[in-house]
């Protein structure tokens, strides 16, 4: 079974929107090709129409490519190709002008942000090995800290060694002294 022919959508479709510089500079395009049918199909006796000058948009580039019009049917003179060969040349050496300006400011931006990032790299550093020696005295004032409390657990227990002996020592000593007094008891009777 054959299936339909498929139908292609034209190029150029009205409610698709173009790319910001492709779509400007199609719009120029075309305002251009339009004057110049305009002017191809006005008699030659008539004055040429006042053009208005519309605003520059907000988003438009600083710089738009210049329209070069078809040559009409009649061959131009040679001057005028050289002018347009010269201007193109000037507007060629203009852009590689511009082009040389911003790869030096491209390369000064990059040894700038490489100084900046040596800067900040020496600043980590020097902050890294101050959290290193922070870190160094706290780990000493732990195993100082554990060395202190290990020693006052062994203190305690020899405390409460000590005072165990003591409460026997006194035990026994209020046992002898019980013993004395009743030994000697007899010894201060009256007989």
């Amino acid at each position: 079974m054959s299936e339909p022919a498929r139908q292609f959508p034209p190029n150029d479709q009205p409610g698709r929107p173009q790319p910001g510089p492709l779509r400007d500079w199609l719009a120029a395009m075309k305002a251009v090709t339009a004057t110049q049918a305009a002017q191809a199909s006005r008699p030659p006796g008539m004055p040429q129409p006042v053009e208005e000058v519309a605003e520059p948009q907000a988003e438009a580039p600083a710089w738009t490519p210049r329209v070069v019009a078809p040559s009409a049917a009649t061959p131009a003179p040679l001057v005028d190709s050289e002018t347009d060969l010269s201007d193109l040349m000037a507007e060629n050496l203009m852009l590689k002008a511009k082009l040389k300006v911003e790869f030096e400011r491209y390369d000064s931006l990059q040894a700038v942000l490489a100084d900046e990032l040596r800067g900040l790299r020496g600043h980590v550093e020097s902050e890294m090995q101050a959290l290193d020696e922070v870190r160094a005295e706290r780990d000493q004032l732990k195993a100082l800290t554990a060395a202190a409390a290990s020693e006052m657990r062994e203190m305690r227990t020899k405390i409460n060694a000590n005072a165990e002996e003591l409460a026997q020592a006194r035990s026994e000593r209020d046992l002898w002294m019980a013993r004395a007094e009743t030994l000697a008891q007899p010894l201060f009777q009256r007989r």
